[in-house]
């Protein structure tokens, strides 16, 4: 069974995936940006904030032909993008929050 530390550095590796398909998508990165209220150029200094990383995956989540073209592009099974974004801060109710 892997350890917390471990689960949480996958989990940011899957949303830094999903980061980075959303960017480099002409569809999905206006669309990810008018969601979130994010400025294009705001993308790196928010992605530093607790929560971010779990809403790149809920995004994702949220439209499954979505996460289905991410799972194909990426190779990540579509189960583990719910799975990464539970061991993510902010991704459910148990983890802290710092407000």
């Amino acid at each position: 069974m892997a350890n917390a530390a471990s689960m949480r550095e996958e989990a940011e590796t899957i949303a830094v995936k999903a980061l980075g398909f959303v960017a480099a998508d002409p569809e999905l990165l206006p669309r990810f940006l008018a969601i979130t209220g994010i400025e294009a150029h705001s993308i790196r200094q928010a992605a530093g904030e607790p929560g971010f990383l779990a809403g790149v995956l809920q995004f994702i989540l949220a439209h499954e032909p979505t996460l289905m073209r991410f799972a194909e592009e990426t190779g990540t099974p579509p189960a583990s993008v719910g799975k990464a974004l539970r061991a993510l801060p902010l991704g459910d109710d148990n983890h802290e929050h710092s407000i």
